[in-house]
């Protein structure tokens, strides 16, 4: 390999891993079943959670294991409505329709910002 080529290639390496996602982006995947009550209750409260909070820093994926069940197993769901918070760290789950608001902040260490107290574990 020519000494340019590798130079430039270990430069974008080391940009790539420079540009991790901030404390404010937050990676979810909600598994679901369907479109029972119970799952559409979770994506209602998961996104009004999202909206009011996490106001264009977050990234959400809504997985029904119905079309998509290879995608359970390696997260290893087996229990529906799961909410997997991937970023940021520490990766967390949160099973049920999520309408219980303060548990699904705190476990999402999600600040709630209009108390301008942090949730326990949030350590801000």
């Amino acid at each position: 390999m020519q000494p340019d080529k590798l130079s430039s290639e270990t430069n974008a390496y080391e940009s790539a891993l420079s540009e991790q996602p901030t404390a404010e982006d937050y990676v979810l995947r909600l598994f679901v079943t369907g479109s029972t009550p119970r799952s559409a209750r979770a994506i209602q409260n998961l996104r009004a959670i999202c909206d009011e909070q996490l106001s264009g820093h977050y990234d959400l994926e809504i997985v029904d294991i119905y079309q998509h069940p290879e995608q359970a197993k390696p997260e290893q769901v087996v229990v529906m409505p799961t909410l997997i918070k991937s970023l940021p760290l520490p990766v967390r789950r949160i099973i049920g329709d999520l309408s219980n608001q303060q548990r699904l902040l705190a476990g999402l260490d999600i600040v709630h910002r209009s108390a301008g107290h942090p949730e326990p574990g949030r350590g801000r």
